[in-house]
């Protein structure tokens, strides 16, 4: 099947993951167990990892399709899913609607700090999905970026990718086993602080990427929140580099919207430590709103946020 002609000038990325309903509560304080609270404002939205990733890609100017398993496509509750994505000029034409399944569903609250907490179910039966044609889906891309969760029907994928030389960044949210197939299938691994300790087993965030490292020739980095992220160069040195100094309202979708930003800049050629700069910039921006990665900026806001701390750095 052909998803669509040849792209008009604009990067493109290829974005695999499972869409997820998001279901967001805002409340001043998250409820003790067995309480209940009420909720100061309610919103429902598209999200899950590589959704979100891929409305990033698309505000910071990049074109993006969009394919991985969903529900039934009777499922009238995951209509509001394309619609945002169309919303967004994001081409959501190689979703895969699985029949009798029901698309991810996620509660999530989001506390007076902006930090939020979050519950999702997904149907084991989605990891048995197929995805449309590998060619296909590899056509005229830049770069492709997927979920570890997905390694059941992506990791043929990624090796073709590695095969004809398409840079593949890993969002790797959840543990993975050390002898994974994608760890060797990949050319960019961005990890969750919380999964790197589990994956590797350590606790130490620069012991446990020199581990990872090890397994793969990919780069290997880490996000920790508010604390930063660290990644190791081609020597295996570790670099580190601060957040932006906000006041987050709402940290839903930054991680995803850090990853999409540095698929981009990885697709467009910049340089390691711009593009963690870059993508760092692009996820600070986004804490300062609300919406999950519907809050994520456009590229025009993301540069002038590092014009104006690179010319406080030189004053």
């Amino acid at each position: 099947m052909n998803f669509h002609g040849k792209p008009p000038d604009g990067t493109r990325i290829l974005c695999i993951g499972m869409p997820v309903r998001d279901l967001v509560f805002r409340v001043g304080e998250l409820p003790a167990r067995g309480n209940k609270k009420r909720a100061t404002h309610f919103s429902e939205f598209g999200g899950g990892n590589a959704l979100n990733a891929a409305v990033a890609i698309a505000r910071l100017g990049g074109r993006v399709l969009m394919s991985g398993p969903m529900g039934d496509a009777r499922e009238k509750a995951s209509a509001a899913i394309f619609d945002d994505l169309a919303k967004e000029g994001i081409d959501a034409s190689a979703m895969v609607r699985m029949p009798g399944l029901v698309t991810p569903i996620s509660n999530i609250m989001i506390d007076h700090t902006g930090e939020r907490t979050i519950v999702t179910y997904r149907d084991p039966a989605l990891f048995k999905a197929t995805l449309p044609e590998t060619s296909e889906l590899l056509r005229d891309c830049a770069a492709v970026l997927t979920e570890n969760r997905c390694a059941p029907f992506v990791t043929d994928l990624c090796f073709e990718a590695q095969r004809r030389g398409i840079p593949l960044v890993l969002d790797a949210d959840h543990v993975m086993e050390l002898d994974d197939p994608l760890l060797r299938a990949t050319s960019h691994i961005i990890f969750s602080s919380e999964a790197l300790h589990a994956t590797a087993g350590v606790t130490d965030d620069i012991e446990a990427l020199r581990k990872i490292a090890a397994l793969t020739p990919s780069f290997v980095a880490v996000t920790k929140g508010a604390d930063g992220m660290i990644w190791l160069d081609a020597n295996k040195e570790p670099h580190r580099r601060p957040t932006f100094p906000i006041e987050a309202v709402d940290t839903l979708g930054a991680g995803d919207v850090f990853h999409g930003a540095f698929a981009l800049a990885v697709a467009e050629k910049q340089s390691l430590e711009d593009a963690m700069r870059f993508s760092a910039a692009a996820a600070a921006l986004k804490c300062t709103r609300f919406g999950g990665a519907f809050g994520a900026p456009q590229r025009a806001e993301v540069e002038a946020l590092l014009r104006q701390t690179a010319a406080l750095t030189s004053a």
